[in-house]
């Protein structure tokens, strides 16, 4: 994973002050070590020891904007301090092994990051090697006599000195860098998750909404096509069948009242925080009966058929079942015309079970589908089944779906679609939906 974000303006400002604090320390250990000859006297003026100071410190203050450059300047000020001996012994060496870190830390190039630090690291071992040397080319105050001598343990000591400081500095600048790979890959993460979230909880808003208005089409609408049948009914008999008119406009006032029943058992079951999935509902295959005496005492005569033996299913398979009958018989009796009949039959064949509407009479008028139609093939596919609807060759139209006997409980559902499925099963009805 690559890496690096842009530096922050805080982040610079730290560094600022870090080169700071790093340059007030240089200029105090270089004129502290200036007075206790820490080389016998031998070093330069002390002003020259302040411009190391700053050359060695300074560049810190861009260590994340440009790791690799500062890293160079201050190997260089440092071996150049040193080989003119800068009385300034510590801070220099703060100062190195913070470039090297930062290098390791913050360079994405990873091949870049470590060949400077090992073109850096072998040169101060090489210089440190010919220092040696030279050291012992010279008249030296440590003895070079015997196997194991002084001079050589103070050489060996030295090594492993360096050894440590640039091993450590290499190390820990690798560490801090995987670290800030898997931190930035943690916030990706989190972010994609947040984003999932947002995602899913818009589906689900979206899925409530397309429920609740599959329910309160399934709910309501069938008593208002019912009342639009008797209104109608009334209207042509007023004047010569007053009698009938009156029967006629009762119906229309039951018709009424019942949707406002079913209406308000809905709304309560969704306003209900636990409501829980169908349970005692009348909506149930068995009560198919009811509906064909609905629907045969509203203008369509309609014949039940039951073939194979009655298996098993669950609650949410025969309230959708019952629903896709409710909303069929209502097209048919909405667009089938005058004289047109129904005919709905119930089919279980041990894997499954098939409900098939069948009317006589026209077609739909229009070739879109209806919200009525969309409803239907929702609940078919909540119940893991399939749906059929399309015209008949010899005239009317034909719904047929088919679910299996091994449905889920819940259909693929939420348990937000539970407490709509409860609002559905709480309710009685007959009649269908407007496709």
């Amino acid at each position: 994973m690559s890496l690096r974000r842009q530096v922050t303006p805080e982040e610079s400002r730290h560094d600022a002050w870090l080169a700071a604090g790093m340059l007030v320390a240089g200029i105090l250990s270089t004129a502290l070590g200036s007075v206790s000859g820490i080389y016998g006297g031998d070093h330069p003026d002390l002003w020259w020891g302040f411009v190391y100071a700053a050359a060695l410190t300074l560049p810190l203050a861009f260590r994340r904007r440009w790791p690799s450059i500062v890293l160079i300047a201050v190997a260089t000020s440092y071996f150049v301090g040193v080989s003119l001996l800068i009385p300034e012994v510590y801070v220099g060496n703060v100062a190195l092994f913070i470039a090297m870190y930062t290098v390791g830390a913050w360079v994405s190039d990873r091949r870049r990051a470590a060949l400077v630090r090992v073109l850096v690291i072998i040169a101060m071992l090489v210089w440190l090697l010919v220092s040696m040397f030279q050291s012992a080319a010279s008249d030296s105050s440590l003895s070079q006599e015997g196997p194991f001598s002084p001079f050589a343990a103070f050489a060996m000591l030295q090594f492993l000195i360096n050894i440590a400081f640039f091993g450590g500095a290499y190390l820990f600048g690798e560490r801090a860098y995987a670290s800030a790979v898997e931190h930035a890959a943690l916030e990706e993460r989190t972010a994609e998750l947040e984003r999932e979230r947002e995602l899913t909880a818009a589906q689900a808003v979206a899925l409530d909404r397309v429920r609740i208005a599959r329910e309160l089409h399934d709910v309501v609408a069938h008593h208002v096509s019912a009342m639009g049948v008797q209104a109608g009914a009334a209207r042509t008999v007023l004047d010569r069948d007053p009698d009938a008119a009156k029967t006629a406009l009762a119906g229309v006032e039951g018709s009424a009242r019942g949707a406002l029943t079913e209406l308000r058992h809905l709304l309560e079951t969704l306003r209900t925080p636990d409501a829980e999935a169908p349970g005692g509902s009348t909506l149930r295959l068995s009560a198919l009966p009811d509906l064909v005496a609905h629907a045969n005492a509203n203008g369509l005569p309609t014949t039940l058929s039951v073939v194979g033996e009655p298996v098993s299913s669950s609650e949410l398979v025969q309230v959708n079942l019952y629903r896709i009958a409710q909303e069929a018989l209502t097209n048919a009796r909405r667009h089938g015309g005058p004289g047109a009949t129904a005919d709905l039959r119930v089919r279980y064949d041990g894997d499954g079970i098939e409900l098939e509407v069948s009317n006589t009479g026209r077609a739909p008028l229009s070739g879109r589908a209806g919200l009525g139609l969309v409803g239907m093939r929702e609940r078919a596919a909540a119940s893991g089944g399939t749906l059929e609807a399309r015209a008949r060759d010899r005239g009317g139209f034909l719904v047929r779906a088919r679910v299996p006997v091994g449905a889920p409980q819940q259909g693929g559902d939420t348990g937000a679609d539970a407490a709509v499925m409860a609002a559905a099963a709480s309710v009685d009805g007959g009649g269908g939906g407007d496709a």
